[in-house]
Order: C-alpha cells, then structure tokens, then sequence
C-alpha cells in the first residue's frame, strides 16, 4: 500500500483558514494546535502555517492582556485579494510608463549616435599617435648609443606622444563613464556603440617600454682603432 502524501504549504494554510472561516471565532495558539490535527495538519507545523498566515494578512492577530488572540474572516481574504490586485495594476501602469520612458531614450542616444563624428576623430588621433609612438621607439633603439642628444629629443618626444595618447584615453573613459552614469538603463546601448567605434575591452592607457640606457648598444670600431 503506497505511503500518504503530506500537505503542502499551501494545503495547510487552506486548511488552517477553513478553522477560523467555519467559526468564525478567536483563537489562542495553543487551541489552533489542537484543531490542526483534525484538518490534516501536524501540530508541529500549524504555529509556522499560521504565521505565514499572518504575513500575508490573511489571519490577524492582537495581544489582549498576557495572551496573543487569532482571527479571520472570509471578508479579510477578499481585502487582500484586492490589495493585490489594486498593487499588481499599479505596479503595471509603472512599468509601462518606465517601458515609455526607456523607449524615448533609447532613440534619443541613437540620434546623438548620428552626430557624434568626434568620438571618431579622438579614435583616429589616438591611432596614429600609437604609430607614432612605436616608430619613435625603433628609431630611438637605432640611435640610443651613437648620439645621446638625439637620444634625449626621441626621449622627449616619445614622452609628449605617450601623454597626448593617455591623454585622449583618458578622456575616452570619462566620456564612457558619464554616459554610463547618465544613462544606466541603455548600459547595453552603450557598451555595444563603444565596441563599434573600437573601445573594447582590451583598450587601456599606454605604457612606455623601459627606456634603453646609454652605451647598451656596442658600436663596431673602425679597423685599426685601438
């Protein structure tokens, strides 16, 4: 013979409910654990059945004296029903009035997508200057041990390349950032038109190579020198 299944949660509560319904009358804990047992419900289980009760303001309670009384009425499920309802139809005009809200703004940013050429130009400056910077390195390494003042002016000037490109970077991020912190609904909006325009993840500030000392390169001597 298969074993009974127990009550769910939700069959106890019906339960529970089905007591103060049919009475209509107080109650103290300790009666509605001798009446759960003939509903179905264990009287371990009927003191936690009545508090879910309780949270969800189907069952009240008051403390009279020393001792803590239970009620409900029919009409008190209904109250909560409407309760529900009445926040459910709320919560719904929120939602489409936010889904509005979300729709403007959403065309709002691809119409400053069309305009915004200078996010292409700051991309652009930025790339050459990472060209730049690499071609000033390998000439630096041709003439690091054979001319020290033009050593220091290719130092100088990869420094003036290395800032102006961290320099556009950084301003990339703020650009990013403030979008990110004006617009954080369309996050996905922008991620994605900052990928476009090639600001992935792997774009980051530049850093320079450590530079070559003076004499690291040894230079072949003329025959018959010393």
């Amino acid at each position: 013979m298969s074993k009974k299944r127990g009550l769910s949660l939700e069959e106890k509560r019906e339960k529970m409910l089905q007591i103060f319904y049919e009475s209509q009358d107080f109650f103290l804990l300790k009666e509605l654990e001798k009446l759960g047992p003939k509903k179905g419900v264990i009287t371990q289980s009927v003191k936690d059945v009545i508090q879910s009760l309780v949270d969800d303001d189907l069952v009240l309670k008051d403390k009279i004296g020393t001792s803590v009384y239970f009620w409900s009425l029919p009409s008190s499920a209904g109250n909560q029903l409407k309760n529900v309802s009445d926040k459910l139809k709320s919560d719904l005009e929120s939602s489409n009035k936010r889904y509005k809200e979300l729709v403007e703004q959403s065309a709002a940013l691809k119409k400053g997508r069309e305009e915004s050429d200078e996010r292409e130009v700051a991309l652009t400056e930025l790339k050459g200057l990472q060209a730049k910077h690499n071609e000033l390195k390998e000439e630096l390494a041709k003439y690091a041990d054979n001319d020290p003042a033009a050593f220091e002016a290719m130092k100088e000037a990869i420094d003036v390349a290395h800032a102006a490109a961290n320099r556009w970077t950084d301003n990339i991020f703020t650009l990013r950032q403030w979008c990110s912190k004006n617009f954080p609904q369309a996050a996905e909006q922008l991620d994605n038109l900052f990928k476009e325009v090639g600001v992935t993840d792997e774009f980051d500030y530049l850093e320079l190579a450590p530079a070559l000392p003076l004499n690291s390169v040894s230079v072949p001597k003329a025959e018959g020198t010393p």
